[in-house]
C-alpha cells in the first residue's frame, strides 16, 4: 500500500474525523489511546501484548497527515481503543484510504460497498439504491 509523506492531506478524511471526534468524547490523549489499540483477536489481555497504533501515527492522522493504510488487526485494535464497532471504523478507513463508500437501503438493512459512490452523479447514484431494493426485495422471497 502507498505510504503517504508527513504533512500532506487526504481528500477525504472519514477515519481522521472519526478518531478526532471520538478520542474528544472519550477524554483520550494520544498516548492513553495508543495504550489501548490492543487487537483483540491475537491475545490482547496477554502482558506482552503491543499496541498496533504508535502515538505518532495516532497524532498524524488525528491531523489529516498521510500515513501508511491501516490493516485489519490495526483497525480492530482501533476500533477497541475508540470503543466503537468495526464495522464503524473500517468504513470509515475504507472511504478514507480507498474511497469505498459504504452505501445502506432506507430500511438499514443491505449494505453495498461502493467504490466512488460520493462522485456518482445522482442518477447513477439512484441505480445504486434500485439494485439495492432490488436485492433486498429477492431476500424476502428466499
Amino acid at each position: 500500500m502507498e505510504t503517504m509523506a508527513a504533512g500532506e492531506s487526504h481528500e477525504r478524511t472519514e477515519l481522521s474525523d472519526l478518531l478526532v471526534s471520538r478520542m474528544d468524547e472519550l477524554d483520550l490523549s494520544y498516548r492513553r489511546l495508543e495504550e489501548l489499540c490492543l487487537d483483540p483477536e491475537s491475545g490482547a489481555s496477554s502482558p506482552a501484548a503491543e499496541p498496533l497504533w504508535r502515538r505518532s501515527t495516532l497524532e498524524n492522522l488525528a491531523k489529516r497527515r498521510r500515513i501508511k493504510t491501516p490493516d485489519l488487526p490495526q483497525l480492530r485494535a482501533l476500533a477497541a481503543g475508540l470503543q466503537l464497532p468495526l464495522d464503524q471504523v473500517r468504513a470509515a478507513a475504507g472511504a478514507q484510504f480507498l474511497g469505498i463508500d459504504t452505501v445502506w437501503s432506507a430500511d438499514g438493512k443491505v449494505r453495498a460497498l461502493v467504490a466512488g459512490f460520493r462522485e456518482m452523479d445522482s442518477e447513477d447514484q439512484e441505480k445504486v439504491l434500485a439494485l439495492m431494493r432490488s436485492r433486498r426485495r429477492m431476500r424476502q422471497g428466499d
